[in-house]
């Protein structure tokens, strides 16, 4: 893969050589690889074929549960969340101690492995709140709930330039990769000011199916805004949002 540099940028194919435009810019590569009738049938491509239907396996649990957590990635994600996404469902696969190579499935899996995952690497929950909560899953009950304890904002949230106000948000969900279906609640706090008050004990709590079978998750973010003239705007589209997968709990 070379990048193409000068005035004209060019797309499509001449020679062995194609151009195209990625989100890195414009780039060119040459043409090549192997027939695909034969790393569907020939036996030396085998493991191709098995890491292949892993691989989409990981691409489709990772579809549903970005789709289950649309309403918060879609202001708190990086471009580059798809595939980071992708890439730790794999590991989640791999951890499949019950099925044959080619056949592990995120349901025999360890999908404990996606706490912690940072939907949004330009500004992470971690390095963004540091003002203490707790997070306490009740399966049997179904439900999820995140307990923020009282902090100073300007202190404890780590707010980029511009932002004036701020607020937490948080989603439960119960997925169901088998049937590709999901149930999920989000919960937020009110606008909250980014000053030197302490805030009071926050609490959100999100409800699922009680005595769930399928994997929990809960998501806690924050959202920036910029007052102005008394109206509160969304800061850089979303740019500095956090969100992550603060807790899984698996059956």
């Amino acid at each position: 893969m070379a990048r193409q540099k000068g005035i004209l940028k060019l797309e499509g194919t001449i020679g062995n050589i194609t151009f195209y435009k990625s989100a890195d810019g414009y780039l060119a590569r040459e043409k090549g690889g192997i027939d695909g009738n034969r790393i569907a049938n020939d036996a030396a491509f085998q493991r191709t074929r098995e890491n292949g239907a892993e691989f989409g396996a990981a691409g489709i649990a990772g579809k549903v549960l970005r789709t289950a957590f649309r309403s918060l990635t879609i202001n708190a994600a990086d471009r580059l969340m798809v595939s980071r996404l992708t890439r730790e469902f794999v590991k989640v696969i791999q951890e499949d101690q019950t099925n044959t190579r080619g056949q592990r499935n995120v349901i025999d899996g360890e999908a404990a492995l996606l706490q912690g995952f940072e939907f949004n690497e330009q500004g992470k929950l971690s390095t963004t709140m540091y003002a203490p909560y707790d997070v306490v899953i009740d399966r049997v009950a179904g439900t999820l709930v995140a307990t923020i304890q009282p902090y100073v904002s300007d202190v404890m949230i780590n707010a980029p330039s511009g932002a004036t106000h701020y607020k937490i948000v948080a989603a439960g969900a119960e997925i169901d990769f088998e049937n590709k279906t999901y149930v999920i609640d989000k919960k937020e706090s009110a606008q909250l000011p980014w000053d030197s008050a302490a805030t009071a004990l926050l609490t959100l709590s999100c409800a699922v199916t009680a005595a769930s079978t399928h994997p929990l998750f809960f998501a806690l973010g924050i959202e920036f805004y910029q007052e102005v003239n008394g109206l509160k705007y969304p800061l850089k589209n979303g740019a500095f949002n956090s969100l992550c997968l603060v807790k899984v709990d698996t059956p």
